[in-house]
């Protein structure tokens, strides 16, 4: 007895599932770039303290009001940054979680996945 496979299935079937794929890992690495290239800003403290970061996760601005230096109390200004950097990351974190669902319809997380 053969075995059949259902109409559909064979190598035309393979060689277009391939090509689905590569232009996935083509736009996969669109919006990675896109996203590397892109900028994102937060504040903390009501304004007080204001980080810039790219999507590369790297902190390229940083900007302190006068009013919340305090000698008498470095903890909270080290907080406030803390927190500010903290938030920036997450921001870029699901801004690239977001595009690469939109790429993958929903595959993110995947073995092999490149995110």
């Amino acid at each position: 007895m053969k075995a059949r496979l259902p109409q559909g299935y064979g190598p035309k079937n393979m060689n277009q599932m391939i090509k689905q794929a590569q232009e996935m890992q083509e736009r996969i690495a669109q919006v990675q770039d896109e996203i590397e290239e892109s900028e994102f800003k937060v504040s903390a403290g009501g304004g007080m303290i204001e980080v810039t970061i790219n999507g590369k996760k790297e902190l390229t601005a940083l900007e302190i009001k006068p009013e919340v230096v305090d000698p008498d109390d470095i903890e909270m200004l080290q907080d406030l940054i803390m927190a500010a950097v903290n938030e920036a990351v997450r921001k870029v974190e699901d801004e690239a979680s977001s595009r690469m669902a939109e790429v993958t319809g929903g595959a993110a997380g995947l073995p092999g996945m490149p995110f």
